[in-house]
């Protein structure tokens, strides 16, 4: 251990990091701290010397983190909150709490959980800023990098990614899925078959960090691969597709229930054994040691219950 090295990096320059590793910008890391840019930039430099990186570089008109500044922020992301946490023994208070957090989902879980739980955290904790980003922008890698708090989404039980040990997740809402289509569809007034289901194209969600859904593998197994006619963002352009076409679109009944891009649409069960489907909850595991996330964690926890009390 080389106690004299050690004795050179301080909480200053760990918080600075972990704020530039948010921000990508000196500026608004010098906003968020309270500090000049200046003084953000001397105490970078400092780092730099000591850790013998860049730590950011500039590509066009963006900051970008090295690959050991990105590594190092889940560890100095959880020493920030283990030493938050030694520092404010007292109970935690959302009444007076100053601070922000960032949680992503997708469109879908938006409809579903975001306006409740907006009203609910801001009623108890007036100071608190939360910033909601769509799952699209910012996934994962987010989490680990202490970028995002939170991710909410819907995903079928058996798909958990496993490329990222430190991250947990949590089951929040059991769901079901369905099929959707448009009233004026050939099939809208009989029940669905898996001939029927089959003969028609369907429409695709997109989603770079999940592996092939389950379902999508129990289909073809079971009987043939669907054919994907159209591939779309989100949960509302698809239903809106359906509006117009005799496209299928294969989704979360939670949604069905809450969205109004889906009001009109018929709802069938799906012809075929699926497995299971949830919306769970994610986030890295260090993060817990500070009360404050603890407590948000546990506000998202009790506001999901409620909706799928109320489904």
């Amino acid at each position: 251990m080389d106690l004299i090295k050690l004795s050179r990096v301080s909480m200053k320059h760990l918080v600075t990091l972990h704020v530039m590793l948010d921000t990508l910008s000196v500026t608004g890391s010098a906003e968020r701290l309270c500090l000049s840019p200046s003084s953000v930039s001397k105490t970078l430099t400092q780092l730099r010397e000591n850790l013998n990186d860049e730590l950011f570089y500039r590509h066009g008109n963006q900051l970008v983190a090295t690959p050991l500044a990105r590594r190092l922020g889940p560890t100095v992301h959880q020493m920030i909150n283990e030493m938050n946490q030694m520092l404010t023994q007292e109970a935690f208070d959302p009444s007076s709490y100053q601070g922000r957090f960032s949680l992503a989902m997708r469109e879908s879980t938006f409809e579903l959980l975001a306006a409740k739980l907006t009203a609910r955290v801001l009623e108890q904790s007036p100071g608190m800023r939360l910033e909601i980003w769509s799952r699209d922008s910012m996934g994962f890698d987010s989490l680990s990098k202490g970028q995002l708090d939170f991710i909410v989404l819907p995903h079928d039980k058996s798909q958990p990614p496993s490329t990222q040990s430190n991250l947990v997740w949590e089951t929040l809402l059991d769901d079901e899925m369905v099929c959707l289509m448009s009233p004026t569809h050939p099939l809208a007034d009989k029940p669905l078959s898996i001939d029927d289901y089959l003969s028609y194209g369907h429409i695709g969600i997109m989603d770079s960090d999940l592996n092939v859904p389950f379902f999508e593998m129990q289909l073809a197994q079971q009987h043939q691969k669907r054919r994907i006619a159209v591939t779309v963002p989100d949960f509302g352009g698809a239903a809106l597709m359906c509006h117009h076409s005799d496209l299928l679109f294969t989704c979360s009944r939670q949604w069905v229930d809450v969205a109004l891009q889906a009001k009109g649409l018929i709802t069938k069960p799906l012809p075929f054994n699926y497995g299971e489907v949830s919306y769970s909850l994610v986030w890295h595991q260090p993060s817990m040691n500070d009360p404050a996330h603890r407590w948000l964690y546990e506000q998202i926890v009790e506001c999901c219950r409620e909706a799928g009390a109320n489904s």
